[in-house]
């Protein structure tokens, strides 16, 4: 996505990236709340009252999150759309293209937590 490629976008393909701007915070947010205290709860590891970082640092020895500071980043990028509204044609490419590289990360953790579910283990 580019600036240029912003400024031209038709309502169709506006109505598209909003989806998946929608569709992205709502996955990290169900899995953030839901799906990592969830898992937490099924391993019987005792994180119920704990920080969410030390969630996330147990999740990660666990070999469920590549890497705590990696959600970290996705919360942020998730932040931006909730909180930021740039005028800048340039800035929203920026943001847009962030989201849509964030979506492979975020597919891809799900995918780690799924094998767990399904075979008992990552591999």
């Amino acid at each position: 996505m580019t600036a240029q490629k912003v400024s031209s976008l038709d309502d169709e393909a506006v109505q598209d990236w909003d989806q998946l701007i929608l569709r992205m915070t709502k996955l990290q947010d169900a899995m953030g709340s839901r799906l990592f205290p969830a898992t937490l709860d099924r391993l019987q590891e005792p994180y119920e009252d704990r920080p969410m970082l030390d969630k996330l640092n147990r999740l990660e020895q666990l070999g469920l999150l590549p890497n705590a500071e990696d959600w970290q980043r996705l919360r942020v990028i998730r932040n931006r759309f909730a909180h930021d509204y740039p005028e800048d044609d340039a800035l929203k490419a920026a943001l847009l293209n962030e989201a849509a590289e964030s979506v492979a990360s975020l597919a891809g953790i799900l995918a780690r937590f799924e094998r767990v579910a399904v075979y008992g283990r990552l591999d």
